[in-house]
């Protein structure tokens, strides 16, 4: 069921308004509750009322801080004061009215309040009463009857609607004092149920919450209160999940961090090894050139002087030396055992050429 405040507020702060204009004709014949929402109906539109000789005026009075359907900067007609209200066609403030006068429906506020107000009036904003006074079946009365006593009961069907469709609320009030409700069966204030009592409606129960089970419930409106245990349990998983998301990208971050230094480990034992072969090749290299003849001697002195070709004329003094596709080839790679190699032909060279 819905909390009975909001039934209140969508039954007689709501106006459901014709389209008459002001000066516009309108039959009072028209006014009513319309079914199921219970809100006030007349021919003239929000801003006017329909008057006794049949035209729609300017309301008089207002019930709301914010009446409805007015533009904002409008002029607004004034809230009645203390010892008044304003009644549902919102023509004029009138005089609170005495216990018994007719009162419309839901319209506690119209009514005198007793004596003893203060002892009586409704202080749960559940909308028992106003003021220690309560309208029930268009009579008002005071809120007053006593544990077991008699008492008045009023049911009211509302049409509400959620989330498997339309349904029927019934809201059943009474004049009982505060902390009792009357019994629509006995007609007797009972006294209501605490929490976990069997109950019916919402009424029968302190919290004025009964549960779809059959037992009162706790009160919505209080505040939600859980243990110590659970902030700490929030806490926890809170930090637990701060370190567990740091502690798990420090992993991921590391296994990147050694697949690239295996990268690179793989390309500087590639490079070692391409560095080995050269030096090997390097010095086999140098062996060759040194078991040549006459100890790598890159040309030969054992040749006659007649009848010789150019090819076989001996190396003279000053003369260019010729020049070796071998020692053209080593040269190129500007190694150290290139230079002590091709050194030692150039001395033998001039041991022979002493010779001669």
């Amino acid at each position: 069921m819905f909390p009975l405040p909001l039934i209140f507020l969508a039954s007689y702060t709501l106006v459901n308004a014709g389209s008459a204009n002001k000066g516009d004709n309108c039959t009072q014949a028209d006014n009513r509750l319309q079914a199921g929402t219970y809100q006030f109906f007349d021919d003239c539109n929000s801003v006017t009322y329909c008057a006794a000789n049949g035209t729609c005026l300017l309301k008089g009075c207002r019930k709301d801080a914010f009446p409805f359907g007015y533009q904002q900067g409008a002029d607004v007609p004034p809230l009645c004061p203390s010892g008044q209200f304003c009644p549902d066609e919102m023509d004029a403030c009138q005089a609170l009215l005495p216990v018994g006068s007719a009162c419309q429906l839901n319209r506690d506020d119209e009514c005198a309040p007793p004596p003893n107000a203060a002892d009586l009036a409704d202080t749960t904003s559940r909308g028992l009463n106003v003021n220690g006074a309560v309208c029930l079946n268009n009579v008002c009365m005071w809120a007053n009857a006593t544990l077991n006593n008699d008492c008045t009961v009023e049911n009211t069907p509302y049409t509400a609607y959620g989330a498997t469709g339309e349904f029927i609320d019934i809201v059943s009030r009474g004049n009982c004092v505060v902390g009792l409700y009357c019994d629509a069966a006995t007609k007797k204030c009972l006294q209501e149920k605490e929490f976990g009592a069997a109950c019916t409606a919402d009424k029968e129960c302190s919290s004025w919450n009964c549960l779809a089970s059959g037992t009162c419930g706790v009160d919505t409106s209080l505040p939600k209160h859980v243990g110590t245990w659970v902030y700490v349990v929030v806490a926890i998983g809170i930090f637990g999940g701060i370190f567990g998301t740091l502690c798990g990208l420090f992993l991921l971050h590391r296994r990147q961090r050694d697949q690239e230094r295996e990268k690179r480990m793989q390309y500087w034992r590639e490079q070692n090894a391409f560095h080995q072969n050269l030096l090997q090749m390097r010095q086999t290299a140098r062996a060759s050139i040194l078991s040549l003849p006459n100890n790598g001697s890159a040309r030969s002195t054992m040749y006659g002087r007649d009848g010789m070709s150019p090819d076989e004329a001996p190396i003279l003094q000053h003369a260019a030396p010729k020049g070796s596709g071998l020692r053209h080839y080593l040269g190129d790679d500007s190694s150290e055992y290139d230079d002590g190699v091709m050194m030692e032909p150039t001395q033998s060279v001039r041991r022979d050429e002493g010779r001669f």
